[in-house]
C-alpha cells in the first residue's frame, strides 16, 4: 500500500439513549493510502455510515485518533476543521434528500465554495459549471433546480458538489443504493472513471458487494460496530478467511442460477448496540462458534501479507 493518506486507529461512538449505552463503533482501526479505492461492508447497522460521518468529523468519535495526511484531525477546533474540509468531502446516499429544493443547482454547488471564500461570484459559478461537465451534465444546469432533474442526474450533482472543492479523499456513502439498477452502473462508472483520472482517495461504502469487487482495491467487512476482516479485493474475493465474509459473499446472486454454490444462510437479526453480546460480536450467528468465543474479544491480526481477521480460529484461514 501507498503511503497512508488516512489513518484511523481505535475509532469508537457511543450513544446514550434513555439511560442506555449503545455502542455503534468499538477499536476501529484502518488505513487508506493515497489514490487507493477501500470498500466499507456490511449488513444495514453494522456502522458503515458512522464511520463515513465520523472520519470527516460530520459527528464527532466518543475516542480514538483520526489522520488525515498526518494531521490529527480529532483535535482540530471548529475554524481549523473547516479550513481542513476543501480536501476531503461527502456523496450522500440519498440524491433526493440531500439537494436543497429552494436552491438553483449553481447555488447548491458554490456553496462550499462561498464558505471556504473562494473566488468570485463569477469565478465560482464557472468551477460549478466544470465541475457538472465533469459528470457529464451540461453546464447550463446551474441555473435550474433539482426537482427538473432525474435520480440519476441528482447523484451526478451529488458527485459534482463534491468536487467542486477539488478534494483529494471522498466518501460515498451507498452512493447508488437508491437508483434503479440500469442507472446504478453509469454512476459506478463515472466514479471509477473520476477516481482514476483525478487520482482521487476513496472509502466506498455499500452493501452490494458486486459494486465493491468493481471499483475498489481493498475490502474492510464491518460487524456490529468491528472489524471482521481487511483484505486486497481479489483476495478477499478468492479466499475469505472469516465466517461472516463468508456469508456475505455467498449471498452475492449467480449469473447462472443453476450453479452449484454454498450457501451459507445466517440466522436471526444482528444484535442490538445496546445489548451486544459478549466476546465476538458475531459468535451468535456464526456457524464456526466455539464456547471460547463467548468469552474472547478478537484481535484483528494479520494471517498472510495484507489480510486481517478477527477470529480466533485458525482452521478458517
Amino acid at each position: 500500500m501507498t503511503a497512508p493518506l488516512l489513518s484511523v486507529r481505535d475509532l469508537s461512538k457511543h450513544y446514550t439513549s434513555r439511560g442506555t449505552k449503545l455502542t455503534i463503533l468499538q477499536g476501529i482501526s484502518f488505513d487508506i493510502g493515497k489514490g487507493e479505492v477501500v470498500g466499507l461492508v456490511g449488513e444495514s447497522g453494522s456502522g458503515k455510515t458512522t464511520i463515513g460521518r465520523s472520519v470527516l468529523r460530520l459527528v464527532e468519535p466518543s475516542a480514538g485518533s483520526v489522520r488525515f495526511d498526518g494531521t490529527e484531525l480529532t483535535g482540530l477546533s471548529s475554524s481549523e476543521m473547516r479550513r481542513a474540509r476543501p480536501r476531503m468531502q461527502y456523496i450522500f446516499q440519498d440524491p433526493f434528500a440531500s439537494l436543497s429544493p429552494r436552491m438553483t443547482i449553481g447555488e447548491i454547488l458554490t456553496e462550499g465554495l462561498k464558505i471556504q471564500g473562494i473566488g468570485t461570484s463569477k469565478e465560482r459559478l464557472e468551477r460549478a459549471r466544470k465541475a457538472l461537465e465533469q459528470v457529464d451534465l451540461p453546464g447550463d444546469a446551474v441555473n435550474r433546480y433539482a426537482h427538473e432533474f432525474s435520480g440519476g442526474q441528482r447523484q451526478r450533482i451529488g458527485i459534482a458538489r463534491a468536487l467542486t472543492l477539488a478534494p483529494e479523499f471522498i466518501v460515498a456513502d451507498e452512493p447508488v443504493s437508491a437508483l434503479d439498477v440500469s442507472i446504478q452502473a453509469q454512476v459506478i462508472n463515472l466514479l471509477r472513471d473520476l477516481q482514476q483520472r483525478l487520482g482521487l482517495t476513496m472509502l466506498f461504502i455499500s452493501h452490494d458487494l458486486a459494486v465493491v469487487e468493481y471499483i475498489c482495491d481493498r475490502v474492510i467487512v464491518l460487524y456490529l460496530g468491528r472489524i471482521m476482516e481487511i483484505a486486497p479485493s481479489a483476495e478477499l474475493y478468492a479466499q475469505p478467511q472469516h465466517p461472516y465474509t463468508r456469508a456475505l459473499l455467498s449471498a452475492i446472486p449467480s449469473p447462472d442460477p443453476d450453479a452449484p454454490r454454498d450457501r451459507q444462510i445466517l440466522k436471526g437479526d444482528i444484535p442490538s448496540p445496546a445489548n451486544p453480546p459478549s466476546g465476538c460480536v458475531f459468535r451468535t450467528r456464526c456457524p464456526s462458534a466455539l464456547p471460547a468465543c463467548g468469552e474472547i474479544v478478537p484481535d484483528l491480526r494479520e494471517t498472510t501479507l495484507g489480510h486481517f481477521k478477527a477470529c480466533i480460529r485458525d482452521d478458517l484461514d
